[in-house]
């Protein structure tokens, strides 16, 4: 049998993955932010998952204003780097898994969330960075990777709360799949940070940190921060983190929190990374 025995949060900031592309990774700017994430790289060695169900948002790669489902499921058998205007990232392609995934996605709509269905698409930072900062510059991803996407760029994305609930249905559709797998989940984007307007630049450290103690201490709480609450507190660009609450509600209510790294800045933004087990 399948099961989650963990989860990632953490950030995925393109100016990180042009810094490892470019070599930049031990440059007095960059440093702190790659040393926040060797624990984690060494914790992956060691836990070594079978499959990686990776929460990211598409930026107008895949899919343009056109088409904008709320959340979507990959369910190819591989995934190209996109070119996102200056190359595509010189990383390896990500493999699928097409059982699990469409397992996944029977599961989902039976379970009420209307799915749509990816058979082809390309990705870009949001999953490729995620993936170089756990697992390093590698020939091939050690993992292989169900991609859920969700709507956080054109409004009205999902509530953080109902973000719970298809992890919760996305653990119970883990956990009916027979073959058996070291499954872990992965909620990526935010922190605070707003790329447009007058408020452009805005951190909000405060903010950051009470929502990376609460995935621990209260998460609960976490289910109630309203889309107006995310946009005053963490600009425009931080309802990201409500794909954290996917990863967060996969786990269930026991957990044990392993490591946690806030680093301010990168680029312009605030970057925030929590790992956390399952009991």
């Amino acid at each position: 049998m399948a099961r989650i025995t963990a989860g990632v949060g953490t950030s995925h900031v393109p100016a990180i993955g042009a810094a490892i592309d470019l070599g930049k990774t031990e440059d007095a700017y960059w440093a702190p932010l790659f040393a926040g994430y060797e624990w984690s790289r060494a914790w992956e060695r060691d836990a070594r998952p079978d499959v990686v169900i990776l929460v990211f948002n598409d930026h107008a790669t895949s899919l343009m204003l056109e088409v904008v489902p709320t959340f979507a499921i990959g369910c190819a058998d591989s995934y190209t780097p996109a070119d996102e205007g200056w190359g595509a990232r010189p990383v390896p392609v990500v493999e699928g898994h097409a059982e699990l995934s469409a397992h996944i996605a029977q599961s989902l709509i039976i379970d009420e969330f209307d799915m749509t269905i990816l058979n082809e698409m390309e990705v870009d930072h949001g999953m490729t960075v995620p993936l170089s900062l756990l697992f390093g510059e590698v020939d091939r991803w050690p993992v292989r990777v169900v991609p859920i996407m969700v709507n956080v760029t054109q409004f009205p994305p999902p509530s953080g709360d109902r973000c719970w609930r298809l992890g919760e249905a996305i653990a119970r559709a883990v956990e009916s799949f027979p073959e058996d797998l070291n499954v872990q989940i992965w909620g990526t984007g935010g922190m605070s940070h707003q790329l447009q307007g007058p408020r452009a630049g805005l951190i909000n450290q405060e903010f950051d940190r009470d929502f990376l103690e609460k995935l621990s201490a209260d998460p609960q709480a976490l289910r109630t921060i309203t889309h107006y609450d995310y946009l005053r507190e963490a600009g425009s660009e931080g309802i990201e983190l409500i794909m954290w609450l996917i990863m967060r509600g996969a786990l269930g209510p026991d957990i044990a929190e392993r490591h946690r790294f806030y680093h301010v800045p990168a680029s312009n933004t605030a970057v925030g990374h929590v790992v956390l087990e399952a009991a």
